[in-house]
């Protein structure tokens, strides 16, 4: 929120008891979050100068710290980034098998995609709907089983049935095995319809609001865009679009998607797509932060936890009550000011093995800085024995709960699980599996490597729903995640606590190993 200098001098004399410090820990919390949660640094968009000046300042605090600079450049690995965003709508043109034009608003009904790949993108073919778009063996499941899309756009569903489960659901749902997917089948083209639970979510107007931002991507060696999976994304559709591609069918196939199983058999449509995506495509630059805090045992010193979390937001967008810097002070510079305290209280004590801190970029356009990092380790890839990752902490009450994503698919679990209980916190399951959380987050990128990982998130008990509802529903990704939130600092230093003791055990115990026959262990650990 835009304040004077005299009117934040007075909010923060008058603050309520709730924002002030109560031990060193919670100090350097508000300090930290005050610095880079401010207007100063206009929502710390990946790519920016502002978000330049907030790597100095953790740069500065790692060296305050006393950590060993680790990246490419003393502190900082470069990372060379595309920029890309829809230049105007483009062209998206449906038309029925008679040859009529059948309308189709842009805004309301569709949202055009976008691509780092060429400045004009042109697709057209017919339309097959293939349901979720599922496609997993280990259930007996293909929704493209008896449908033909070679050469043809698939529009698949967004999300993954609720049977699944939380984090193999996450992974289904993910963009690129989606769209992998379907290029696997010969498709030309995906187009996207939103569900009832994913409109509750994320309303298709917060999408239409940040239609224009940037898009990115990591820039590969011969100055290409890294693109995972080329097939492009041709338009996302809004529930109120889906009787214009679905028909009649409309409302019984939107039913569907909410059961459990979520079975939907996949049609031709009697409708084709021309589409034409118009990108602005430009080079940018960033930078991750990488620190590390040397082990204490020479025999594993050359082994490393990794304690990750994201120092990008989402910048500037059109305003919302006449505010139009997106502070992302819950997102995330909670997360970054207590990683940056969790190397505070690891320092005058190190764990055997050697900690790494990454405060990464462009997390917001898709964990960019992490698999950045991931793919080009400033350390060996095979030294790495883990991620703890710091990401998105509601403290604004007082958690007696976590929710470990991750951590029971790998040894991390037990230590997860003792450092909670050191702590009288308790373990809870995922409170909000529709919303995908084990793939949207820096740790999924270092799983994509083979490596365990754990996402930790403040619980829903002791007043946390309410919280976490609240902060989602009135200031995920909006300029009101701002410090005129009641944020707990005592409740950001035991957050850091925790975290703490869990990085603790993990370099002191033995190296974390994924359980036998886990999902994620047999899509990506190393054979």
């Amino acid at each position: 929120m835009r304040k004077s200098l005299a009117g934040l001098m007075l909010v923060l004399l008058l603050s309520p008891a709730w924002s002030q410090p109560s031990s060193p820990s919670a100090a350097n919390i508000k300090a930290d979050m005050a610095f880079l949660a401010s207007d100063k640094l206009k929502g710390r968009e990946a790519g920016s100068p502002e978000y330049d000046l907030a790597a100095n300042y953790v740069a500065d605090q790692m060296k305050q710290i006393g950590l060993k600079p680790a990246g490419r450049n003393g502190y900082f690995q470069p990372v060379p980034l595309i920029a890309y965003r829809p230049r105007d709508e483009g062209v998206i043109a449906l038309t029925a098998k008679d040859g009529e034009p059948v309308p189709f608003v842009f805004g309301t009904d569709y949202l055009t995609g976008d691509t780092p790949q060429a400045a004009k993108l042109a697709v057209s073919a017919p339309l097959v709907f293939v349901g979720y778009g599922l496609v997993a063996p280990e259930h007996g499941r293909d929704d493209y089983a008896g449908l033909d899309v070679k050469g043809k756009i698939v529009v698949a569903l967004a999300g993954a049935p609720k049977f699944l489960q939380t984090e193999e659901r996450a992974y289904y749902r993910s963009g690129r095995i989606k769209l992998k997917a379907a290029m696997d089948h010969g498709a030309v083209g995906f187009v996207s319809i939103g569900t009832r639970t994913g409109e509750k979510l994320y309303p298709f107007a917060n999408s239409v609001r940040q239609y224009k931002s940037w898009g990115m991507t990591w820039r590969q060696s011969d100055g290409k865009p890294f693109v995972a999976v080329p097939l492009p994304g041709l338009a996302y559709v809004s529930v109120t679009g889906a009787p214009k591609l679905l028909g009649s069918r409309a409302n019984e196939i939107l039913d569907a998607a909410e059961t459990r199983d979520g079975a939907i058999k996949g049609f031709d449509l009697p409708l084709s797509l021309k589409a034409e995506l118009h990108s602005e495509i430009k080079a940018a630059e960033s930078k991750n932060i990488v620190g590390v805090l040397p082990g204490s045992d020479p025999k594993l010193k050359d082994e490393y936890v990794v304690l990750s979390g994201h120092l990008d937001h989402i910048g500037i967008t059109p305003p919302v009550n006449g505010d139009s810097i997106n502070n992302g002070a819950l997102d995330n510079a909670s997360g970054v000011a207590t990683t940056l305290e969790v190397a505070r209280l690891l320092k005058s004590n190190p764990p055997r093995r050697s900690v790494l801190f990454l405060v990464d970029t462009a997390e917001e356009k898709g964990l960019i800085g992490a698999e950045y990092f991931a793919r080009n380790p400033t350390v060996p890839l095979p030294a790495i024995t883990s991620d703890v990752d710091l990401d998105m902490p509601i403290i604004t009450y007082d958690f007696t709960d976590v929710v470990a994503f991750g951590a029971d698919r790998s040894s991390i679990g037990p230590s997860v699980r003792r450092a909670a209980v050191g702590m009288n916190v308790k373990l809870s399951p995922d409170p909000m599996p529709d919303e995908g959380i084990f793939t949207r987050s820096d740790h999924y990128r270092f799983v994509e490597q083979g490596i365990p990982a754990v996402f930790l998130a403040t619980g829903y008990a002791n007043g946390g729903k309410a919280a976490t509802e609240l902060f989602m529903r009135t200031n995920y990704h909006k300029p009101s995640d701002d410090l005129s939130q009641p944020i707990r600092y005592d409740v950001g230093a035991k957050f850091a606590k925790l975290n703490t003791a869990i990085t603790r055990e993990l370099a002191n115990g033995a190296r974390p190993r994924w359980n036998k026959g886990d999902f994620f262990a047999a899509k990506f650990a190393k054979k």
